[in-house]
């Protein structure tokens, strides 16, 4: 959801690498990789990640700059793609291209007349995860050894069901929705300098002395991915309302407030679409010169920009142990 109103609600703290170690984490992949992309294409000349036939691939080199993050700290990521889009997600689908479609002529303008620093801001606002992006992710990703699960709809959502069931230590993602899907643990800043944060269910729901599903229902009043949620009605006075009137119907009859697709929305957090068809290896064995054949040869990136990468995975390889990763 990226519902950033619940980080008021939601029980964070700063853990250390150490207290992770050896851990496996699904990683909800789309907002992982988007990240890297959009950090890539504004700092990295575009003539380093396009390729003679013109096909931008600025992902592969984020994939290899992200990856020694969890090599290094002896963690195994489980990388989870989104699969279909609910049809409560549409219109927050269509709103976001909308607004990718405004930063792309904002951007032509920009490039006119030649202001480089507002054009490399607005070309990583308009970068989405084309199909040959999400295709030569999960092949690098294969050739690396790094397990990936297919979610049958929200990538979050299947993340949080395998943290639940134990397959994973964590889920792994800077929105807050795996609170929401019901991960016990959550690591953010995955994609950020320094440590991890961790985000804590029971502790958020203990501190709030409320249920999961009444969480459910406060950030249903903010507004979620699926749902508007009510003008003006922040996670502080839709707590508020749920703790004093029960539950969502309660709250919203009380209030007078109208909340349209409220109960599909609810379903959809307490009951996500999930699979049980993955397996998790925690054992990887990268198979890195093939990889960097594959980034720099297949899809001609320049050797530069991910020779420090591959790099650091291979140190990896040694410094957590050949019995870790082989």
């Amino acid at each position: 959801m990226g519902n950033a109103d619940l980080r008021q609600l939601a029980a964070l703290r700063d853990v250390t690498w150490d207290e992770v170690a050896g851990s496996v984490v699904a990683v909800d992949a789309h907002n992982w990789l988007y990240r890297y992309l959009t950090t890539t294409v504004k700092w990295t000349n575009d003539a380093a990640y396009t390729t003679s036939g013109g096909e931008e691939v600025a992902n592969l080199v984020g994939v290899v700059q992200g990856l020694p993050k969890f090599f290094d700290h002896d963690l195994t990521p489980v990388f989870v793609f989104d699969g279909g889009v609910t049809d409560l997600k549409e219109a927050e689908v269509s709103e976001r291209r909308e607004k990718r479609e405004r930063a792309e002529e904002r951007l032509a303008e920009a490039e006119e007349r030649g202001d480089a620093i507002e054009a490399a801001r607005l070309e990583a606002r308009t970068q989405r995860l084309t199909d040959t992006i999400l295709e030569t992710t999960r092949e690098l990703l294969a050739l690396l050894d790094v397990p990936t699960v297919d979610a049958p709809a929200e990538g979050e959502a299947q993340a949080a069901y395998m943290a639940r069931r134990g397959d994973a230590d964590y889920a792994g993602s800077e929105d807050y929705d795996t609170l929401l899907f019901g991960a016990p643990r959550t690591l953010r800043q995955l994609t950020s300098k320094g440590q991890p944060e961790l985000m804590d269910l029971d502790a958020t729901l203990e501190r709030h002395d409320i249920t999961l599903e009444q969480l459910i229902d406060v950030a249903i009043l903010c507004g979620t991915d699926f749902n508007p949620g009510v003008d003006g009605v922040g996670p502080k006075t839709a707590l508020g309302a749920i703790t004093e009137h029960g539950d969502l119907w309660a709250a919203v009859e009380a209030e007078g407030w109208q909340v349209p697709n409220a109960d599909r929305v609810r379903d959809l957090f307490r009951n996500p679409p999930v699979t049980d068809d993955y397996a998790v290896d925690a054992d990887i064995d990268p198979d890195v010169a093939a990889a960097r054949e594959y980034v720099t040869e297949t899809w001609e990136i320049d050797a530069d920009e991910v020779e420090r990468g591959f790099e650091r995975i291979e140190a990896s390889l040694v410094q957590t142990g050949l019995d870790r990763w082989t």
